[in-house]
């Protein structure tokens, strides 16, 4: 007598199993495009700065791109200072997916291309030598090693990103600095 009222229960389990693995799978497949969404983009050559409009394949040094929220398509910054203004500002209200800057012990200084990596995990120089795009710029670099190793050849300051602050990476004047505006 008890098999008939077991069958019910064991079909449910059996249907509530099913269904769960079927979202777990969902969610998986939603992770993997979400993951794919938020990876930094390569710089073509119609790739301009959101900020000002410049073509980042016509400038030096090192590069930046920001995913939002409900934007599809990567905020691009033709300097590392200036995606660094727009992340660090008090008044930044939109919601950051991802932030990429290149780590410039890999990339040529004159044709910046690839190897990005996390701006919220890099490691900046400030105060070197090296002029960017704008001028004086925030040198992003993935390891300590590698960015020691430019401060040594080039001057200036190693900061972690967590140590940098808005007034660090003004961009007032940058334009002073460039000669083929």
């Amino acid at each position: 007598m008890n098999t008939p009222s077991h069958l019910p229960l064991n079909r449910r389990r059996l249907l509530c199993g099913c269904a769960g693995l079927a979202t777990l799978g969902l969610l998986g497949c939603g992770q993997s495009g979400e993951a794919a969404a938020n990876a930094p983009a390569e710089i073509n050559a119609q790739a301009s700065c959101s900020l000002d409009g410049m073509q980042l394949a016509d400038y030096p040094g090192p590069k930046g791109q920001i995913r939002y929220a409900g934007v599809a398509e990567a905020q691009w910054f033709c300097d590392s200072v200036e995606l660094l203004s727009v992340l660090l500002a008090p008044e930044q209200v939109r919601a950051v997916v991802s932030a990429h800057v290149q780590d410039m012990a890999l990339v040529d200084w004159d044709q910046p291309r690839g190897h990005w990596i996390d701006a919220r995990h890099a490691l900046y120089v400030l105060g070197s030598k090296r002029h960017g795009s704008m001028g004086p710029t925030a040198v992003s670099f993935a390891t300590e090693a590698t960015a020691q190793a430019f401060v040594q050849q080039h001057g200036g300051r190693l900061l972690r990103y967590a140590e940098l602050q808005p007034g660090m990476v003004d961009l007032s004047g940058g334009a002073l600095h460039d000669t083929r505006m």
